[in-house]
Parts: C-alpha cells; structure tokens; sequence
C-alpha cells in the first residue's frame, strides 16, 4: 500500500507527463494547421527525415524543425535579454554602433533588402553577433568578420554570456541539420563537417526588432524587403506577431505571397543562396519578407555560413551528363561580402575607409 507521499508524488508525475504529451500534442497540432513541412531532429529515422527535407527543400525551401534541443526557457531568456538592449537609451545604443567588421548595432532605416520596390528603408534594428575573431587573426576583416562589440555589463547583466551560449547552442543545430541535409542530398552525412567548409563556419547570430509601424507594399514600405538570405541556412527564432511571409514562385507575376506563423518550441528554417547553388538549384533559397500591422516585433535569425573561404560549387550528386551546371563556383566570403554591399550600401564608404574594403 502507498504512502500518502507516495501517492501524491505518483499524481503530480502524472500530470507532468499529461502536460507534457499535451504540450507536444497542441506542437504538432499547430504545425498540421500550417503549410510547411515538420522536421524532427530527434526522429532515429534518418532516411525518412532526409527524405522529408529533400521534399520541403525542392517545394518551398522552408520548414519547420522541432525537437532541436534548444529549450524554451532559454529562447525565452535570449529573446528577454534582446528586448532589454533594444529598450536602452539611442545614447547608449549607439556606444556599440556596428563595427568596421559588421559587429554591434544597426538602427532604424539602416539597410534596403529590395531597393526595386523599397520607397524607405526597412523599420528594423538589429545587432549583429558573430564569431569573435581577434585582430591578430588572419580571418580578421576578410570580409565581415572580426571582434563583437558588447553594452556595457553594468546596464545588461549577464546579456554577452545570454548571447555567446546562444550563438553556441545555435551552431550545434545548424550542424545536427547540415548532417542531415547531406543525407538528403545523397551525400555522407559528414559532407558539410569537411576542413574548409563548416569545420569553421562563419556563423552569425542577429537580433532584430520590427518597430510598431504598418507596412504598405503599395507604398513600397516594409518591415523588412524582400529578400533570398545568403549563406547556407538560416534557424529563426520569432515572437508569436505574424509578420513573415514567402514566395514560392519569385518569377510568377503578381508575386504570391503567403504568411509563415511562429509555433512555440519550434525553429522556421529557411535555406539559403549558398544550399541552391550547392544543389545546382534543386533546393530553394527563397524570397521572404516582413509585413507589419503596427504591432512591435522581435525576432532572432541565426545564419550558418560556409567557412570564410570556402569554395562553394556544385555537388557531384546533382548534375550528370543531362544536368549540367548552373552556376559558377563562387566564393561564399565574397558572395555574402557582395550580397551585403548591395544592403548596406549607404555605409560602405565607412567599410572601405577603416575596413580596406570587403574585397580581401
């Protein structure tokens, strides 16, 4: 016979457990509501998740990706510790203005992703954290890449360690999903851990925040323009106010464009230039944007980039002797240094005078 202890443990295990099948229940429920695909990093067949990214990859070149090992206690607390930078003073904001090396803090109006259909540039401002890198490194300023900048601990306690354990965290994904990316590209799953492409990645962390304004595509006024992000994929972390929206089909007109929600303890995984031209063009880098309605807006995107000097050309698996080649090898350094040149450009006179430019 149990104890009067025993059993009142023995109730509240079980309505641990309840919860907890309830939480993951409603998690699944959600994304079934949506469009996209749901990939389990925790499923043990790895046949069947390759295959399902293989098919989300070629179809929309977005997904969802749940069970990443991240808890949602601590994505609470990063996205905490971002509102309270963004909170600061301008004053104090701007002590860590962005760096020669693309480090720090970006203000409003700062960066125009569609400048053929922008009026205004984009009502966002970020913060920029990557892989700190010491200016006796010879990765250093080759391009964007070099020390973080970091607010002062006084007024942001424990925010640099919040945001290097998440950097850290992040890129444990990213790996975790590159193996399985390779599978799904007929490749061994250790294909991206190879010397020269993400043994070293250049992986970058932004934390961004939407002001409460209200976008008018007619107007040519975004949150955020529209856009293909550059590197080999991008884990987004986002509040739960609807803003992202997709094009499947960029050279369909008019364009479609189609909301992504945000569901709880789970990523929005796009990929990016870097995957597409990799896969010869069978997986999709592909256009989003960010509609406001007025209400404020944060979100986290996490871009896992090659090495810096990797040489990104296509994959033995995805031509043959009817497929030929559709792009040209290209450096992924100089690419995304390109790519943001054309985004930033109102500052790359600053770049080129303290930076040498973004060309070495």
């Amino acid at each position: 016979m149990y104890s009067e202890g025993g059993d009142r443990g023995r109730e509240r295990e079980r309505e641990s457990i309840a919860q907890h099948s309830t939480a993951i229940h409603t998690t699944m429920l959600d994304i079934r509501n949506k469009k996209l695909a749901c990939i389990d990093l925790s499923n043990p067949d790895l046949a069947a998740s390759a295959a399902n990214l293989r098919q989300a990859c070629m179809d929309t070149g977005f997904f969802y990706l749940i069970n990443h090992g991240i808890s949602q206690n601590f994505m609470d607390e990063v996205f905490d510790h971002s509102r309270k930078f963004f909170a600061l003073p301008d004053k104090e904001k701007v002590k860590v203005f962005r760096n020669e090396c693309s480090r720090g803090y970006t203000p409003f109006l700062d960066e125009v992703l569609d400048p053929d259909t922008q009026s205004k540039e984009d009502f966002k401002e970020g913060y920029y954290i990557g892989v700190d890198i010491d200016r006796n490194d010879p990765r250093y300023c080759k391009p964007l890449s070099g020390p973080n900048e970091w607010p002062n601990p006084a007024l942001l306690p424990n925010w640099r360690e919040t945001m290097e354990k998440y950097h850290a965290e992040a890129l444990k994904v990213g790996r975790r999903l590159a193996h399985l990316i390779a599978l799904a590209l007929n490749l061994e799953a250790g294909f991206f851990d190879q010397p020269g492409i993400l043994d070293n990645p250049d992986a970058v962390l932004r934390l961004l925040h939407y002001k409460g304004e209200e976008s008018n595509p007619e107007l040519g006024v975004y949150g955020a323009g529209a856009h293909s992000d550059w590197g080999l994929l991008t884990l987004l972390a986002t509040d739960d106010v609807l803003g992202l929206q997709i094009c499947k089909d960029k050279d369909t007109e008019p364009r479609v464009w189609e909301h992504v929600p945000a569901v709880k303890g789970a990523y929005i995984v796009n990929i990016g230039d870097m995957l597409e031209r990799w896969s010869n063009g069978l997986f999709r880098s592909t256009l989003h944007r960010v509609l406001l309605s007025g209400e404020e807006r944060y979100s986290i995107p996490f871009f896992v980039n090659p090495n810096i000097g990797c040489l990104v050309e296509c994959l033995p698996t995805c031509i043959s002797n009817e497929i030929a080649p559709k792009y040209s090898p290209t450096l992924s350094s100089e690419y995304i240094a390109q790519r943001y040149r054309e985004t930033h450009g109102r500052n790359m006179d600053y770049f080129a005078q303290h930076c040498g430019g973004l060309d070495e």
